[in-house]
């Protein structure tokens, strides 16, 4: 196998949103899930406004509608459009009518529980702390805001590997199985390519993206998938600032309680203490996050938060000089991602965005785009005053040094040569073409090459060809 030269490629980190999680799991999870009205209710709240309105037209039927009542609500491009996404998300489903039409009727458990959810009813969703008398260490909202941003940046220096940033044993697992960080044998863990990428996202990003990946580990922990879920979606409703009691939780729901507790999504002042505080950021959580593909950066439903501290603090002169107005390590390790570092004052940085220093942050993964979403929603309020942000010298430039880097491609392939005669090459190269296999051709050295899958079948034609000449 050969690597071939074409253009274009970018591998970014991929994060997906809330219904784009659920469509990839089974439907037996998926069914199981919707048993919780915190569940539907989180599900119906973040589907598009349209598909709202389909399921409210229905929510209160008992008989399904026919398809082709359905069809004629609204515009045909914007019913497909609904129709793929309650399908995929299995919110409802096709039922034969009488007649031989075909109908829509909503996922039945799913009516029942999103109703409970709507109109009350049902068991509470959450034990509030008020039955375990008032508690003498009450957290207000404020200091949970802050323990929830100090606990997430503890992960935060962790990755660009602060020696002061400690983590457990597992979290450190997770990094790795996530791909954000790699350990060699023997050596401590190290941010990869795809972390670079993850510090440049804002904070509700990087937990849902986070997330993501825990629940990915979650069945090989022995925990229950659905159980988990659901524990997230009732803490999205829960309310800030408000205690609440772990009477009746699982073995397997505590030790996830334990690592919400590490990522700052709850506090709980001991382990074994009886109540925990959902912090903001827990709450924020379940809407996911919708990703921009043109630009590669992601950003919350709720609006896009800085993801390590204070904000607007970042000058960038036409000079290419960069003013970071700040004390914390992580900012300053963050812009050093595609800078280089000249003075450090007690309260300020001056770095210096070069060809060499932006292009390796593109070797290691980080788009010009992100480069410039960074500095844009960073910038300081003096910056913020003027049109555009960011000098367009600066933005220009930093575009043209990624596209001097992104001039080639590689994509994998088979490589054929060797042929005996021109037309052996030319039989083979048009069966490839036929099949749409082939990659590349140079017919004055009788080479070509195909896509790795449609190698078994060019080799296939070719022996049969051989065998009968």
């Amino acid at each position: 196998k050969i690597l071939l030269p074409a253009r274009g490629l970018r591998v970014q980190l991929q994060c997906k949103n809330l219904h784009e999680y659920l469509k990839e799991l089974s439907p037996e999870i998926l069914d199981r899930l919707y048993n919780h009205p915190a569940t539907c209710l989180a599900v119906y709240r973040e589907l598009p406004s349209l598909a709202k309105n389909y399921v409210m037209r229905m929510l209160f039927l008992d008989h399904p509608l026919p398809q082709a009542a359905v069809a004629l609500w609204v515009k045909k491009d914007n019913h497909d459009q609904c129709v793929s996404v309650l399908t995929g998300l299995r919110l409802w489903h096709s039922q034969h009518l009488q007649g031989g039409l075909q109908g829509f009727v909503l996922n039945l458990v799913f009516k029942d529980n999103l109703r409970i959810a709507l109109l009350g009813g049902g068991k509470p969703w959450a034990d509030e702390g008020s039955n375990l008398g008032p508690d003498r260490h009450a957290r207000d909202v404020e200091s949970l805001d802050r323990y929830a941003m100090e606990r997430w940046e503890v992960i935060l220096h962790f990755m660009v590997g602060s020696p002061s940033a400690a983590v457990s044993q597992d979290l450190a697992q997770l990094l790795i199985q996530a791909g954000l960080m790699k350990s060699e044998a023997g050596d401590a863990p190290c941010i990869t390519s795809a972390g670079f990428q993850f510090l440049l996202l804002d904070t509700a990003s990087q937990l849902w993206y986070f997330t993501l990946q825990y629940l990915k580990t979650a069945q090989s922990r022995g925990m229950d998938l659905v159980e988990i879920l659901s524990f997230l979606f009732q803490l999205s409703f829960s309310t800030l600032g408000r205690d609440y009691s772990v009477e009746g939780m699982s073995e397997s729901l505590l030790t996830f309680l334990q690592h919400l507790r590490e990522f700052g999504l709850v506090f709980q002042r001991k382990r074994k203490s009886r109540r925990y505080y959902p912090t903001r950021l827990a709450i924020t959580l379940a809407a996911g996050v919708t990703v921009n593909p043109a630009s590669g950066t992601a950003s919350t439903a709720l609006g896009a938060t800085s993801g390590t501290g204070d904000t607007g603090f970042i000058v960038v002169e036409t000079n290419y000089r960069v003013y970071a107005y700040t004390n914390s390590e992580l900012q300053i390790a963050l812009v050093a991602l595609f800078s280089e570092m000249l003075y450090r004052f007690p309260n300020l940085v001056v770095a210096h965005v070069t060809r060499e220093s932006v292009q390796q942050a593109i070797a290691n993964g980080i788009t010009a785009q992100q480069i410039i979403h960074f500095l844009r929603t960073r910038a300081h309020p003096v910056m913020l005053k003027q049109t555009p942000i960011l000098p367009p010298t600066i933005t220009d430039q930093i575009r043209l040094w990624e596209l001097e880097k992104d001039r080639l491609q590689f994509t994998e392939g088979v490589l054929y040569n060797q042929f005996l005669s021109q037309a052996d090459f030319e039989v083979l190269r048009d069966r490839a073409q036929g099949l749409g296999v082939l990659v590349w051709q140079n017919p004055a050295h009788r080479v070509m090459v195909v896509t790795p899958h449609g190698h078994s079948e060019v080799k296939r034609f070719w022996k049969r060809q051989k065998s009968h000449t």
